[in-house]
């Protein structure tokens, strides 16, 4: 079964020119990425750029609305996700939690729905 894991964390929390602790966490997402690539779990993953770069639109009584940014009433913002293959829940959140941003922030683990 596919499951998305969405990972969340305060932005402000992590500076755009890094100083070690962004580096070793980045090292930690590349071994997190590498074995689940080898174990066979990783069916895809991107980092996002930083929620100021983001355009959110809506579609009301037939007009477009367009803002910039997401404007959700939160500290955490989307950063990242992996798409990874799982037996189960119990597995995915078992793979989600193995994460590096889990211990800073949070991530979403939720099955992708399929359509017939």
């Amino acid at each position: 079964m596919k499951y998305l894991c969405l990972i969340y964390g305060d932005e402000s929390q992590m500076p755009v020119t890094a100083p070690a602790g962004p580096k070793t966490m980045m090292a930690e997402y590349s071994a997190f990425t590498e074995e689940i690539v080898k174990s066979g779990h990783l069916l895809s993953g991107e980092a996002l750029q930083r929620t100021e770069t983001a355009t959110t639109i809506r579609i009301r009584n037939g007009k477009l609305s367009m803002t910039d940014g997401p404007f959700a009433e939160t500290k955490e913002q989307l950063g990242g996700f992996y798409m990874i293959e799982a037996t189960d829940l119990n597995e995915a959140v078992g793979i989600a939690a193995r994460i590096p941003g889990a211990r800073t922030g949070s991530v979403e683990v939720r099955p992708i729905q399929v359509f017939n």
